[in-house]
């Protein structure tokens, strides 16, 4: 999707509606930042056991002080992975050889803006050939730098520290928050919800993700789902730009699901959804508490289908290889510029950069 050069302004109906709409835009703010908001709404259900349930990670202590400074002006940037681990359950839902790894198979920085009521989601292509710093790895130990290396190949060798950190060197944005999501908890999470609704304007068929789909309307249980925001071979050109763009409608189809299930008035789905969503989801300790959580929901409960703008970082095809894409840096420095200074995203970030070709290839309805 292009990016948009002013920010709207629009507000949300009156009313039943306005409640109705502000559950639908936890939902997109949490599918945006991997699974906190929708489970937001209940963390303090039964704090105990979804406390338990929560896993984090001590971003700070792990880079020290050798990293961007945080904003002062209420804004905050969020780095949400979605990961591919080979092992376990995740092999049977397309993650591919159980060598041992993982990969980070869906990036995106959310960029609160101040004020809360508006948002700039960037996906950035995980096939991204960057120059990737020293690091400490989360389980400990150094990693050395790597130049033109696979962006996502910094969760590889370093987990989530690592990732944060060369996140950071590419953007000179600091990651105040960190999320992540696996296959198995995005499908069970899906199912709880009782599938999604979109609806395909051509035919999906992609072995590799495991995902059949005639051009149509569907409802989408969990491993749909899974195989729609993982595809890539069976819609545009193939590459990575085409998944994001199936990935950033997923998340719009989300919202209008969210909106009808009746979260507030069924404690037991309530009670299903929040232990599923906390029991999928590692954070920053920052986040790594069921009171962090909710303060972080409660946030983000203004920001609505007008003020979440979805772009994806400026890139060009490689000429060594069509499989890679590399920064267009000019353009890319506009984006990074304008989340520093908490400002709308110009349009021109957008102009005549890489798409994957696979726009409007689902919609919603």
């Amino acid at each position: 999707m292009s990016a948009e050069s002013t920010r709207r302004t629009d507000r949300p109906p009156a009313g039943d509606g306005r409640r109705r709409w502000r559950r639908g835009m936890k939902a997109v703010a949490w599918t945006a930042a991997a699974l906190v908001v929708l489970g937001g709404a209940g963390l303090g259900y039964v704090y105990v056991t979804f406390n338990g349930n929560l896993r984090s990670v001590d971003i700070d202590r792990i880079l020290g002080s050798d990293r961007p400074g945080k904003a002062d002006d209420g804004s905050e940037n969020i780095l949400v992975l979605g990961s591919d681990t080979r092992s376990g359950g995740n092999r049977e839902l397309g993650g591919g050889t159980d060598d041992g790894t993982a990969r980070s198979d869906t990036a995106m920085i959310v960029h609160v803006h101040e004020g809360r009521d508006e948002a700039s989601v960037v996906s950035v292509p995980r096939d991204t050939l960057v120059d990737r710093p020293r690091c400490t790895g989360t389980e400990g130990g150094t990693r050395p730098a790597a130049n033109g290396v696979m962006f996502n190949s910094a969760y590889t060798t370093g987990g989530a520290a690592c990732a944060v950190k060369t996140v950071e060197s590419m953007t000179g944005l600091r990651m105040d928050h960190y999320l992540e999501v696996d296959f198995s908890g995005f499908r069970e999470l899906v199912d709880e919800l009782g599938g999604v609704e979109i609806t395909t304007t051509e035919d999906i068929d992609d072995p590799d993700s495991h995902l059949e789909l005639a051009a149509g309307t569907h409802r989408l249980d969990g491993a749909q789902a899974l195989g729609l925001v993982r595809t890539r071979h069976g819609i545009g050109d193939g590459s990575d730009l085409g998944r994001i763009r199936l990935q950033q409608a997923f998340v719009r189809a989300l919202v209008q699901q969210v909106g009808d299930i009746g979260l507030l008035t069924d404690p037991k789905k309530l009670y299903d959804i929040t232990d599923t969503a906390t029991r999928a989801l590692t954070t920053d300790s920052g986040l790594g508490s069921v009171n962090s959580l909710m303060a972080f929901a409660g946030g983000l409960r203004d920001i609505g289908p007008a003020g979440l703008h979805m772009v994806t970082m400026p890139v060009r095809y490689d000429p060594a290889d069509p499989n890679r894409v590399v920064p267009e840096t000019e353009k890319a420095r506009l984006v990074w510029d304008a989340l520093r200074n908490d400002e709308p995203i110009p349009g021109a970030a957008a102009d005549r950069t890489a798409t994957g070709e696979a726009k409007d290839v689902v919609s919603t309805l």
